[in-house]
């Protein structure tokens, strides 16, 4: 199996803008989220990528794209009816292709000299099969993300069976139907953001659209629980963390992470230090 294209979704009106949010990578360059997100998907062997954008949209991404100009396929959702309606707007592009697929809103960070994407799409191809990215997250975080149960593959120890997705659970639905065996108490399979998906994807998809009333959503973790009943469907607990740039401080997070894994490491810390010793980061009474 070989993964040639890439889908970005960053059609969501809370998210439209987050991907053209400029920062500074790892190298010291400033640069979009979306440059950072197309780099990671382009060292990953990717050659076409498809962004799906809200209409009126191309112009800046196009901008905020730069260099990577050129690879890109631009799809509108005209309507704003979901995450899953925002992929399957993709589908002439996919085609029957199995492809990447990453969410416009989170930026990754690998703990490896491997990007985060590059080990799913070696897994994915290893393994001829639905893939997702997971990380072990803690019982707060739930009501953020998408959610895996399922059991540890035999022998391994960063690969999953998945059983069920379900999608931004309560803690007493995690706990009844997504834990999983081996996991630190108070932990669940969160996805990732990231996933290498077969066609089958897109087949569960259209049928969701051609049943959903127009003024209703079309979620993504529905049909990727929907693929894990019809055929073999893996989590890969990816070496590496996800930034999430649309939440409060998230794109500072992202930020400070960039910048501790990067060439400025010694002179951000120092910097960090001294703002630090200073006392300017005393907290502001309520009310003053």
């Amino acid at each position: 199996m070989k993964i040639r294209k890439a889908v970005i979704t960053a059609a969501a009106p809370s998210q439209r803008t987050l991907p053209l949010q400029r920062l500074v990578d790892r190298d010291g360059q400033e640069k979009s989220a979306l440059q950072v997100l197309i780099e990671e998907v382009v060292s990953a062997g990717v050659e076409e990528i498809a962004i799906v954008i809200c209409p009126g949209d191309e112009t800046p991404y196009r901008e905020a794209a730069q260099e990577h100009a050129p690879r890109l396929t631009f799809t509108p959702q005209a309507d704003p009816r979901g995450y899953g309606h925002a992929l399957w707007c993709a589908s002439e592009f996919t085609a029957r292709d199995p492809f990447l697929h990453l969410v416009g809103d989170h930026l990754y960070l690998s703990r490896e000299k491997r990007r985060c994407a590059q080990q799913l799409i070696e897994v994915a191809t290893s393994q001829s099969c639905t893939v997702s990215a997971v990380q072990a997250t803690r019982e707060s975080m739930l009501p953020y993300y998408g959610t895996v149960g399922g059991h540890r593959i035999p022998r391994s120890r960063d690969l999953y069976q998945i059983e069920r997705v379900a999608e931004k659970p309560t803690p007493t639905e995690a706990e009844q139907t997504l834990n999983v065996p081996g996991l630190r108490a108070g932990h669940y399979l969160c996805l990732f953001g990231m996933h290498v998906l077969n066609p089958a994807i897109m087949d569960i998809l259209r049928d969701a659209v051609a049943r959903t009333a127009a003024d209703e959503k079309i979620g993504l973790s529905p049909a990727l629980s929907e693929l894990a009943r019809r055929e073999r469907y893996l989590a890969l607990e990816v070496r590496g963390d996800r930034y999430n740039i649309g939440v409060k401080y998230g794109l500072l997070m992202a930020q400070l992470a960039l910048a501790l894994a990067g060439n400025d490491r010694d002179m951000v810390l120092a910097q960090l230090v001294e703002h630090l010793a200073s006392g300017h980061m005393q907290p502001i009474p309520p009310g003053t």
